[in-house]
């Protein structure tokens, strides 16, 4: 088994916590990266509108020293899957998350 199928399986990040606030701010989706990967210390995460490229969309990481979805999370959203993450943001993540765990 590869790196890749490890933390990724069939392509999905295994190591993630997917939040919609269904449209009540701009910054409508976020994900919250989890596990120990190498360098953590607090919570890294990222706020995204539907369209995180977009030059008027929004697309932005955030670090918290206190793990920012437990025991609570409704400030977030409600919890979605992955997939359910509209196209660009799921290349933002996984963008990240390849780097995150060093996954060429």
């Amino acid at each position: 088994m590869t790196r890749e199928e490890q933390f990724m399986p069939n392509g999905i990040p295994r190591h993630i916590r997917c939040y919609d606030n269904c449209g009540r701010s701009f910054d409508r989706y976020t994900v919250v990266y989890t596990g120990n990967y190498k360098g953590r210390d607090g919570c890294d995460y990222m706020g995204m509108s539907e369209n995180p490229y977009h030059p008027q969309g929004f697309g932005q990481h955030g670090w918290n020293q206190q793990v920012i979805d437990y025991p609570k999370y409704s400030h977030l959203g409600k919890k979605i899957q992955f997939t359910d993450l509209p196209p660009d943001c799921q290349d933002a993540v996984i963008q990240d998350y390849k780097e995150i765990w060093r996954i060429k």
